[in-house]
């Protein structure tokens, strides 16, 4: 079913609406029609023909031609976003496929959430083009549900995720834990203290985790807001790590999240402080099949392994959906 009206799509409409998905991609993400066709090797009249054509299959309009410099509209921002899943999904199997013709599979495709530690995924993929170069890792940034998609489809191998809540045929496990840190803007009175006690941090304005983005990262915040008992000033609820960061350092209010991740960012606008005390944890968990996984994948999952360690110092657990 396709962009008809309900009526079944033929070969023919499938490859043009899969065009326009790729020209919307080159214009969306260059916001410049000449330097989007020079991208896509095509000349503008027709790219800029493809444009309307897709707003018209819609019926809404992508792009905002009030000023003289070509914006995204609202719906145009999440059309990209989709696109780009449904374009890496495309391309994926394609991969897949001509590797399955010649008999091998020497690939490992992963995914992250936003809200993850990158620094952490940098050096496991780091790590793993030292120790085996001849592997290829395909990386994709997905949320939670998409992931979980994923892996039932076969067109992932292993998640890493802030949730554990898997379904029938996944299993996760626990690879790495973070301490959670409160993020302020660059000029905030939290700023005078090297520590922050949640309590007094719970006094300003919060910017959280979306609950219906049912990424993990919500429900272990907000474990750890509830555990202190006091009332919560929410401003604003965020689906992803790079608004929320927009959000605080716009002064509407603070967040929690990983350190590392926010310093690694490098922006002028935020700053970072430790929580007092010992400092509640954000974990990470590793999503996959369950089974005998593929040799690559074995040897993928011990590299994980041999940098992952519960608080406590042990292997950490694995847990199972029955």
């Amino acid at each position: 079913m396709g962009w008809n009206g309900g009526a079944r799509t033929t070969n023919k409409e499938a490859a043009m609406e899969l065009r326009l998905l790729r020209y919307f991609a080159a214009v969306a993400e260059e916001l410049h029609l000449a330097r989007a066709a020079e991208r896509l090797g095509i000349d503008q009249s027709p790219l800029s023909r493809a444009m309307r054509d897709l707003e018209k299959l819609l019926g809404v309009a992508l792009f905002d031609r009030s000023s003289r410099q070509t914006r995204l509209t609202w719906a145009g921002q999440v059309l990209l976003v989709e696109c780009r899943r449904v374009l890496a999904t495309v391309d994926q199997a394609i991969k897949a496929t001509k590797g399955a013709a010649q008999g091998y599979q020497n690939y490992v495709r992963i995914a992250i959430c936003d809200s993850l530690a990158q620094p952490r995924i940098a050096t496991l993929l780091a790590r793993s083009r030292e120790e085996e170069p001849e592997l290829e890792i395909r990386v994709f940034e997905l949320p939670f549900s998409q992931q979980l998609k994923g892996l039932h489809t076969d067109l992932l191998d292993v998640g890493f995720a802030l949730s554990a809540a898997v379904n029938h045929g996944l299993v996760a496990e626990l690879v790495w834990t973070d301490p959670l840190s409160v993020i302020v803007p660059a000029r905030h009175p939290l700023l005078a203290h090297t520590q922050v006690k949640l309590a007094d941090a719970l006094k300003f304005p919060l910017v959280l985790c979306h609950p219906d983005a049912a990424s993990g990262c919500h429900d272990q915040i907000k474990a750890v807001l509830d555990d202190a008992g006091l009332p919560l000033k929410v401003v604003d609820h965020v689906t992803s790590l790079g608004v929320m960061l927009t959000l605080v350092g716009a002064g509407y209010g603070i967040g929690f999240a990983i350190a590392s991740q926010v310093q690694a960012l490098n922006r002028p606008d935020i700053a970072t402080r430790p929580l007092a005390g010992t400092p509640p944890i954000l974990s990470t968990y590793l999503v996959r099949r369950g089974g005998e996984p593929s040799e690559p994948l074995a040897r993928f999952i011990k590299r994980v392994k041999s940098m992952s360690k519960a608080p406590n110092g042990e292997p950490s657990t694995y847990l199972s959906e029955p």
